[in-house]
């Protein structure tokens, strides 16, 4: 259900469904083909750096011609409160301002006082949270799958800007097929769309 004003229904606004993962030189190690009694090896340097990506989908509630829409962010380390307000004001660019009600899962980092107290400012944004230990109601959940099965499955970069330029090449893999991101939404079982009222 969106919320305009903090509390009055809308369905004038975008529902943006947000998740966070991460990525490091460790591979993701998938299984794979090879030459009968060849199994293949990764040889990586048992490095743990790591960065933070953050995904957010979402769609209209009432004009599904202007959705799905895809926003992505990575950054080093990991993400606390201060790294997703500084994600949440990239996403009120990307959305032009419109309304926006974020959906996400109960993190910490989410819920926190400060976070709460920036939310309480923005009259763009209304917080809805999903329930405890439903990771398949969050469509990002299968964005990061399709990484980790496809260009991260078995890479073992150097740097870690190998890993960031794998992950950007996904997601404009992903940016380019619109029915994929339509797929992520609607394999969650949710309703998109809200009925046509009766007459």
């Amino acid at each position: 259900m969106a919320a305009d004003q903090k509390g009055a229904v809308s369905t004038r606004a975008w529902i943006v469904f947000l998740d966070e993962s991460g990525v490091s030189l460790l591979p993701q190690v998938r299984r794979t083909y090879a030459p009968r009694s060849r199994t293949p090896l990764l040889r990586h340097r048992l490095n743990w750096k790591r960065a933070s990506m953050a995904g957010a989908l979402g769609h209209h509630a009432t004009d599904p011609e202007r959705g799905p829409r895809l926003c992505f962010h990575l950054r080093p380390g990991s993400c606390d409160t201060a790294a997703l307000i500084e994600v949440l004001e990239q996403l009120k660019v990307f959305y032009n301002g419109e309304q926006v009600v974020l959906v996400w899962d109960g993190l910490s980092a989410h819920w926190s006082r400060a976070m709460r107290a920036w939310v309480a400012e923005q009259d763009w944004l209304t917080l809805e949270r999903l329930p405890v230990c439903a990771p398949e109601l969050n469509p990002v959940e299968l964005l990061w799958s399709s990484l980790k099965k496809r260009e991260l499955a078995n890479l073992a970069g150097d740097h870690l800007a190998d890993v960031a330029d794998a992950t950007e090449q996904g997601i404009r893999r992903i940016n380019t097929n619109p029915q994929l991101p339509w797929s992520f939404l609607t394999h969650t079982g949710l309703t998109l769309h809200p009925p046509t009222p009766p007459n």
